[in-house]
């Protein structure tokens, strides 16, 4: 049960980066959609711009605590990731 949270939080973390790096292109490429008239943020584009990447983070905190909950071992500082 263990490995399969991990490997939720895993995907997870992955989905929400790729939302919050979406929004942000979003955000540039239609900039006068997510301003008012005087230039300031809309409160639900600074909303989003704040919470996916703090969501991400958050799933990889759960992610290295399900990690370690399964007794899966640490990846190795520096490791070779070529097969």
């Amino acid at each position: 049960m263990a490995i399969a949270a991990w490997q939720f939080f895993r995907g997870l973390r992955w989905l929400l980066w790729l939302a919050a790096i979406a929004y942000n292109i979003e955000f540039v490429l239609n900039r006068p959609d997510h301003v008012n008239q005087f230039g300031h943020l809309v409160h639900s584009t600074e909303f989003w711009m704040f919470i996916l990447p703090l969501a991400a983070l958050f799933a990889g905190f759960f992610e290295l605590m399900m990690r370690e909950r399964a007794g899966l071992p640490r990846p190795a500082l520096g490791r070779n990731w070529s097969p």
